[in-house]
């Protein structure tokens, strides 16, 4: 292998060798692990098997026909597994229905691959399973970024108001749609261009996570230790504009809510409304919010008997039952369904 052969090596496995570290963090390490911390280390395991197949056969053709069965069968999980962690950091996930999906597409894989192994049956493997795979990965591409649509749409219009969490989902939704047009374009380019878009795409993506995460940290000071003080007249003002807005219209029951649309319907500035919810009530937008919308599910609850518990979540504001049982637990220490026994 020549100096060139040995750099662009090195440039295409490092992404890989980083990205099993991580996903094995993710997985075993990670302190406070959360189920979108699962999908995560899943989901980069699932592309370093796709991505070191890449590597290693473009360096050596005679690679092993089980390795490149292994590689491509793992295509079929990345689709799923970004799609299940986009949705379990918005909390929006049902848990169950993922699961089983999984298993559902690691035994089809499974078998399929045992009746047709690619040792045997290259053609289909090179064809009918390589097309299969792109439009699969493609079409949960498209499902995860619906499912943040409302995220894409803040990095457009508020671009200062994306959270760290939310900078995760960009990252890694954008990450994933570039090794895929990568691989799609492949035939028009070179095959190892995945690898190097991945390795690529890997430290940009952790290198806008780590920003975000210190910003968001100065954020969170700065909230903490406001310099100018709301006056107290102005205090009592914006609490009255809310209870008016709120009462009127209960406009906490928009489940797109956010602290800008909020400001605008209150004629006020975002920065002072943040201030006053932070400094003043000693709270988040979330939790303000949320406070406001366990109420309205509460007397739901109590008025409304015919619908049903998600319904209520829904009719309150929430986007997901998932979301609204937590919220509703946390504010009143019981589930909605104990809640409306007592």
């Amino acid at each position: 292998m020549n100096i060139d052969n040995q750099i662009l090596f090195f440039l295409s496995a490092i992404g890989v060798f980083n990205s099993v570290i991580l996903g094995f963090y993710f997985l075993f390490f990670k302190k406070n692990k959360a189920i979108s911390d699962l999908f995560l280390g899943l989901l980069l395991l699932a592309l370093s098997t796709r991505i070191g197949k890449s590597v290693f056969y473009n360096f050596n053709p005679q690679l092993s026909k089980t390795y490149l069965q292994i590689g491509l069968s793992a295509c079929f999980l990345i689709g799923p597994l970004l799609y299940f962690f986009v949705k379990s950091i918005l909390q929006n996930l049902n848990y169950s229905f993922a699961k089983y999906s999984l298993i559902f597409i690691l035994i089809t894989i499974s078998v399929f691959g045992f009746i047709f192994p690619y040792k045997e049956n290259p053609e289909i493997w090179r064809r009918i399973i390589y097309y299969s795979i792109n439009i699969q990965w493609f079409i949960f591409i498209v499902l995860s970024i619906y499912e943040a649509r409302s995220i894409f749409r803040k990095l457009v219009t508020h671009r200062n108001q994306i959270s760290y969490q939310e900078t995760w989902i960009l990252s890694i939704v954008c990450g994933v749609f570039a090794i895929w047009l990568s691989y799609s374009l492949s035939r028009y380019t070179s095959y190892i261009s995945g690898a190097l878009t991945f390795s690529f795409s890997f430290y940009i993506s952790f290198l806008l996570i780590y920003y975000a995460k210190n910003k968001t940290s100065i954020s969170v000071i700065s909230k903490e230790k406001y310099i100018n003080k709301i006056d107290e007249k102005l205090v009592k003002e914006i609490q009255e504009k809310i209870n008016l807005l709120f009462e009127t219209r209960k406009i906490y029951t928009n489940p797109d809510l956010t602290l800008s649309i909020l400001a605008k319907e209150l004629n006020i500035r975002p920065q002072l409304l943040s201030q006053f919810i932070n400094d003043n009530l000693n709270k988040s937008f979330a939790q303000f919010i949320n406070e406001y919308r366990i109420e309205e599910a509460k007397r739901l609850l109590k008025e409304s008997a015919q619908l049903k518990i998600d319904a209520v979540g829904f009719e309150s504001g929430f986007n997901s039952s998932s979301t609204f049982y937590s919220s509703f637990k946390k504010i009143t220490g019981m589930t909605p369904s104990n809640y409306q026994k007592t």
